[in-house]
C-alpha cells in the first residue's frame, strides 16, 4: 500500500450553525479553526449550515435556510409565496 496518500483521519468537532449544535466525530475535512471540547481538548472545528439537528426531513418541521438573501430577492421581485393547497384541503 502507497504510503502519504491519504488524508489525515482525526477527531473533528461539526458545529451546525442554525441549530446551535455541536458534535465530535471522525472525519478528513480540511480546516484552520479549532475548538475546546467539553473533554478539555482542543480539535479541529468544521461549521456547518445544516446537520441533522437542524434539517426538516430529521426535526419534522420546515425551516428555510437563506445565507445568501435569495428568498428576500425572489419576493421583492416577485411577490410574496402563496402556500399551494393539499387535497385534503379542499
Amino acid at each position: 500500500m502507497k504510503s502519504d496518500i491519504h488524508p489525515e483521519y482525526r477527531l473533528v468537532v461539526f458545529a451546525d450553525q442554525a441549530a446551535d449544535v455541536s458534535f465530535l466525530t471522525r472525519s478528513t475535512i480540511a480546516t484552520n479553526l479549532t475548538v475546546e471540547w467539553e473533554d478539555g481538548n482542543t480539535y479541529p472545528l468544521a461549521k456547518v449550515e445544516i446537520s441533522s439537528a437542524s434539517h426538516p426531513f430529521f426535526t419534522g418541521t420546515m425551516q428555510i435556510v437563506d445565507t445568501a438573501g435569495r428568498v428576500e430577492r425572489f419576493e421583492r421581485r416577485y411577490g410574496q409565496r402563496k402556500r399551494s393547497r393539499g387535497a385534503a384541503d379542499e
